[in-house]
């Protein structure tokens, strides 16, 4: 299923899935037998499901058109939000260009910082470029939602874990950034801003086509601004895996929740600090960036 939130005409937030014709409300649907919510549904979501399933609700007819409806960050609320830098190409490129080396330590285990889970942005929210930011740019990633609490879970059991996936942009104030990280402790200042993730959740289960033995997925990962592409990868690039991060992750004891977020880190090339701000100026009021990933969607928002 491909699960959203969104406002419908009477300006309130609730929870649903996508249909080829428009939105279904599934509380509205389930005459209250689902909840309003994203958060709520993914902490039962194994008996929504089975409801979902038993009434047939998931052949049910749309309950708004897309026309009728705004939609939102599909988890606007989610309990944490680690990212981590999981593919090896951006790694190389971002650091030649702040001047750094990569430790040995990043080959040997998923690095990731907490960043802020309070500032979630969705499909066609506008972004605020941060106070006298000079190099406003981009992150194509996807992300990973838990639905299942755990804790020292190992990577081969950690897709039982995982609820579904969605596009993640991790927009990021480069010029902030480059003075923070001269002191190691980590970039976060220069990415508390915005985190724009949509335009909805696809569940595991329609995931796994994409599927490969060796555990990537075969994802076409795309970027554009204004209209003009900046990035075509692919997520089979990515070096540590999702398993890997959520093995790291709740190691040492650490409790992952439901609707904890994980951010893949940036594709090769999914950002304009790898070419340097070539391929295209730093952000600037009026851009529109579109992050596209095969299977999940289209992901755009506007620059003010």
């Amino acid at each position: 299923m491909k699960l959203v939130t969104f406002k419908n005409p009477e300006g309130q937030s609730r929870a649903g899935w996508l249909t080829e014709d428009g939105v279904v409300d599934m509380q509205m649907i389930s005459k209250g037998a689902l909840p309003d919510d994203m958060l709520s549904f993914i902490d039962d979501h194994e008996r929504y499901f089975s409801i979902i399933q038993d009434q047939s609700l998931h052949e049910a007819k749309p309950t708004y058109s897309l026309s009728e409806v705004k939609l939102l960050a599909p988890l606007p609320n989610p309990r944490s939000f680690r990212d981590y830098i999981g593919f090896e190409q951006h790694m190389l490129n971002a650091s030649a260009k702040f001047g750094h080396k990569i430790g040995d330590a990043w080959y040997e285990m998923p690095i990731f910082y907490f960043t802020n889970h309070h500032a979630i942005y969705g499909p066609d929210d506008e972004i605020k470029r941060p106070s006298k930011e000079t190099k406003l740019d981009i992150e194509l990633e996807i992300a990973v939602i838990i639905g299942k609490k755990g804790k020292d879970i190992k990577a081969e059991e950690a897709d039982e874990y995982i609820f579904g996936f969605t596009v993640f942009n991790d927009w990021t104030a480069r010029a902030i950034q480059k003075k923070e990280m001269e002191v190691p402790l980590g970039p976060h200042k220069g990415k508390d801003f915005a985190n724009a993730i949509g335009p909805c959740i696809v569940t595991r289960d329609e995931m796994n086509q994409y599927l490969r033995e060796d555990g990537k997925f075969n994802l076409r990962m795309t970027a554009k601004i204004n209209q003009s592409t900046i990035c075509d990868g692919n997520y089979n690039t990515v070096y540590h895996t999702f398993a890997k991060m959520i093995e790291r992750a709740s190691e040492n004891n650490v409790t992952l929740y439901p609707g904890d977020i994980l951010g893949s880190g940036t594709v090769g090339w999914g950002s304009l600090i790898e070419n340097n701000f070539e391929v295209h100026r730093p952000l600037e009021p009026g851009d529109v960036v579109e992050l596209e990933i095969e299977g999940i969607g289209v992901l755009r928002n506007k620059v003010v």
